[in-house]
């Protein structure tokens, strides 16, 4: 069967060395994961396979590497410091606290049962149609909206002092007023951690345009790490609190959105499609009127069917002119672009400065892994030689993005076995094919592991080796073995 139950694979991905547990030793750390030697290889391979695409293949876009802390004004400016939060609640009843936009709908005067001190109670949905995800109760806390964004200072600065000092010149102390001098000691030097990469490519709108003489339509790339304080962390690394992130910001002239967004969300689609192995598992979904955000004129997500179902791997956005008209409103610096040929408007005279609009296909790398991971997991029925029937578990990973790439393996560690194994593995890694010499355990065993890690091809060295100067090749996904001269399979494998 190739579906996979999300346990399964997490525990895989631990005994494999894809991806751990942050800070294990110590209990873990919520919603927080560390890419294992494997795990960073997937990783950086489907960033660089994005990047390929998305830059290095195309004359119209460029990179940017922005840094993760920025002036606290743009966050003002892009709408994040007052309008990015959730709706929080705590359930009165389990304590569990909880999205309320994301808790199960119930209809207002409809009767629920849930368990109050351990005794099942049966009331009514009074005042919200919603009740609790995890005990199906009603008794709830007011919501009060909960900033996604970090917060932290920069500056050697311990304002701890500042703070004592203004609470002891109060003269009284109450909840109101003890909040409001903390809040205005620490906004002094507050900074948040980018909850999105997308902020900085307006900000640097016109650094990239005067530097590199791009002309609209064009696009800034990036790939780096975002920062939301997720009330709801879940499903493994589909959600958590660090994240990464490949999205880009494609500039073009106003009135040519609807053009660029089919264009964007249909190549994106036809992206990940590209190298899965069932292509009909990603889908592209339109976001209803009332989805969008409220700068939006339109929107797609780009959606992998998770064990739980289909869900967003990538939102592909018109976000108008909206950002760089609130960064120009802020900043008082004007970030438009000239066209020397473009008609004025008014006047129709030739040359106009405009503020471009934008559409913005916005990826999660790390939401990607764990799609391909999905997407390549294959577990089957196999027969040995004595009848028995065993479980074969697999990643039919795509070789361009598989960890290792092929591995070599001397069927004993004597008889020169070992030095021709390691011949072969020196040329392909002077030809930057990561590989991997492996000498430990049963041949078969050997086979097991590299099947379960994704290796598309393992290279065995026998006796005959030494007389014949040839190696078997095992295919990953067929097994089948094939006997082929050394010298052809490098220059065929390495290129």
């Amino acid at each position: 069967m190739n579906e996979v139950a999300l346990p399964t694979l997490t525990s895989l991905c631990k005994r494999r060395g894809f991806i751990f547990q942050s800070s294990e030793i110590y209990g873990g750390l919520k919603s927080c994961y560390d890419f294992g030697p494997l795990g960073v290889e997937l990783k950086r391979n489907i960033a660089n396979r994005w990047w390929r695409h998305m830059v290095n293949s195309r004359d119209d876009v460029v990179g940017l590497d922005a840094s993760i802390m920025m002036h606290p004004d743009v966050w003002r400016a892009s709408g994040h410091l007052a309008g990015f939060s959730d709706p929080l609640v705590d359930c009165n009843n389990c304590k569990e606290r909880f999205r309320a936009d994301k808790a199960p709908k119930i209809e207002v005067g409809q009767q629920v049962t849930y368990k109050n001190a351990k005794k099942e109670t049966i009331t009514a949905v009074a005042s919200r149609d919603y009740v609790c995800p995890v005990c199906g109760g009603c008794d709830l806390s007011p919501e009060r909206q909960f900033n996604l964004m970090f917060r932290t200072h920069l500056g050697p600065v311990d304002y701890t002092d500042d703070i004592v000092k203004r609470i002891l010149e109060l003269p009284e102390v109450n909840k109101e007023n003890l909040r409001e001098v903390i809040d205005s000691v620490v906004s002094q030097n507050a900074i948040y951690l980018r909850p999105e990469t997308a902020q900085a490519m307006f900000v640097q709108f016109l650094n990239v345009l005067n530097t590199t003489s791009q002309k609209v339509p064009f696009g800034i790339a990036q790939i780096g790490k975002s920062f939301r304080n997720e009330i709801i962390t879940e499903k493994f690394i589909f959600r958590t609190a660090e994240f990464e992130q490949m999205e880009m910001e494609y500039f073009i002239p106003p009135g040519e959105q609807d053009k660029y967004l089919d264009y964007w969300s249909t190549e994106r689609l036809k992206w990940w499609r590209e190298i899965a192995n069932t292509p009909e598992n990603f889908q592209k979904r339109a976001h209803e009127p009332e989805e969008l955000a409220h700068y939006a004129s339109g929107c797609y997500d780009i959606e992998y069917m998770y064990p739980w179902g289909f869900d967003e791997l990538e939102g592909v956005a018109s976000r108008t002119d909206y950002d760089l008209k609130k960064h120009t409103e802020h900043s008082g610096v004007k970030l438009q672009y000239f066209d020397p040929n473009r008609p004025h408007p008014e006047t129709g005279k030739l040359g106009y400065s405009y503020t471009p609009y934008v559409i913005e296909p916005a990826a999660g790398l790390t939401r990607g892994v764990l799609a391909y991971l999905c997407d390549s997991y294959r577990s089957e029925a196999k027969t040995d030689a004595e009848g028995k029937t065993t479980e074969r578990v697999y990643l039919k990973l795509h070789p361009e993005i598989a960890p290792i790439k092929a591995a070599i393996l001397p069927l004993t560690k004597k008889d020169g076995l070992p030095e021709v194994a390691q011949q072969i593995f020196a040329i392909l890694l002077k030809k930057g094919i990561n590989a991997k010499c492996d000498e430990n355990s049963s041949i078969g065993k050997r086979y097991a592991k590299h099947d379960e890690i994704g290796t598309p091809v393992c290279v065995t060295i026998d006796h005959d080796t030494l007389s014949d100067n040839a190696v078997t090749v095992r295919d990953r996904d067929t097994m089948q073995q094939t006997r082929v001269d050394i010298d052809q399979w490098v220059e065929e494998f390495a290129g």
